[in-house]
């Protein structure tokens, strides 16, 4: 089977965009397919400003949600990266392959440095250096697949990279990742700036449904979307961006297509409210499950060990082997484990 690799990040409360574009699918489809790994990737979330106390509270309620989701850890690995050393041992080494100069040409990074440096500020060490981290994350793995939005792309190319770069430098040690689209996914646009995607934030922003979002805040929000011009119901990505949002949303939610959906509508009106209703309801289990889940925190604490304890097995030989083959002395114990099993280490 294919092994797969994909981690969401404790910055901010996830979203229907998270679970429409991403999570439903995991649940649906990658999980029963492939040898998959899931993540609360929290190491990347200290690489900006933060309160340790919500960035603990956020990737709890981030793993209970993925169960939520669907995720069984009878058929997947839900784990917490900060759990499983090999992540950052992985990262040093690979930050020994990777160049100042890809780490620069990042674009988050760069937006977000120049952001700070127009404020007259500067941004942490780790956010120039998180990309390698990333790569250590899918290439500690094997992981042969990696679904990504297209503003994750970059970084799964750079996995491809350092992996190519390490194997011919060092010997074939790593898996070479290739970035794949999922093939049903809804990209979700923030309801108020439909050209903005609905993204995780800090602040409660009227554009954006949360996941845990009540239902009644959910129609709210979904009832003051901005729209555009005009009176005809018609879908037009790049003329009505606004409604194409609420068509697409809708068409996530239902099963439908946004342009035979359009056809259904004479007013505005009548679009938000079926739209603020299918996200309702397409929200109920996971809402009603995540409570279930977070009555009983033993459970979830026992996936997420099990789970860490699983990843680790994964990933150990793949980072050792790396070790190794860098050039770093095996530990004793290591030694005479390889020693035990016939197998000779090169000098």
């Amino acid at each position: 089977m294919t092994r797969v690799f994909s981690g969401v990040k404790p910055t901010g409360h996830l979203t229907l965009g998270n679970y429409l574009g991403a999570m439903r699918r995991w649940a649906a489809v990658d999980q029963h397919e492939a040898d998959a790994l899931f993540c609360v990737v929290d190491l990347h979330a200290l690489t900006v400003d933060h309160d340790p106390a919500r960035v603990r509270r956020l990737s709890r309620q981030a793993a209970t949600l993925l169960l939520a989701s669907g995720l069984d850890p009878e058929l997947c690995t839900v784990f917490v990266q900060s759990h499983v050393d090999e992540h950052a041992r992985l990262s040093y080494v690979l930050e020994c392959v990777a160049t100042d100069g890809e780490m620069r040409r990042m674009i988050q990074y760069k937006e977000k440095a120049a952001r700070e440096q127009r404020r007259g500020g500067s941004v942490r060490l780790s956010l120039l250096t998180y990309p390698v981290l990333m790569a250590a994350d899918i290439l500690a793995y094997g992981a042969g697949a990696v679904p990504v939005g297209d503003d994750q792309r970059q970084h799964v190319e750079l996995a491809r990279d350092l992996a190519v770069r390490f194997n011919q430098r060092y010997g074939h040690t790593f898996v070479v990742p290739r970035a794949t689209r999922p093939e049903v996914a809804a990209r979700v646009m923030n309801l108020q700036d439909p050209a903005s995607k609905m993204g995780k934030s800090d602040d409660v922003g009227p554009g954006i449904v949360y996941l845990l979002d009540e239902p009644d805040v959910v129609r709210k929000k979904v009832m003051r979307a901005v729209t555009d011009s005009g009176r005809e119901v018609v879908y037009d990505r790049e003329g009505r961006p606004g409604l194409a949002n609420l068509l697409e949303i809708l068409a996530a939610c239902t099963g439908g297509e946004p342009e035979r959906l359009s056809g259904a509508y004479a007013s505005y009106g009548a679009l938000k409210k079926d739209t603020a209703e299918a996200v309702v309801e397409v929200l109920r289990p996971v809402q009603e499950r995540h409570r279930e889940l977070s009555a009983d925190p033993g459970y979830v604490d026992g996936v997420l060990r099990d789970g860490a304890e699983r990843a680790r097995g994964m990933a150990r030989p793949t980072v050792d082997a790396a070790y190794r083959a860098i050039g770093l002395l095996p530990a004793v114990e290591e030694a005479e484990e390889v020693a035990a099993a016939g197998v000779v280490l090169r000098v």
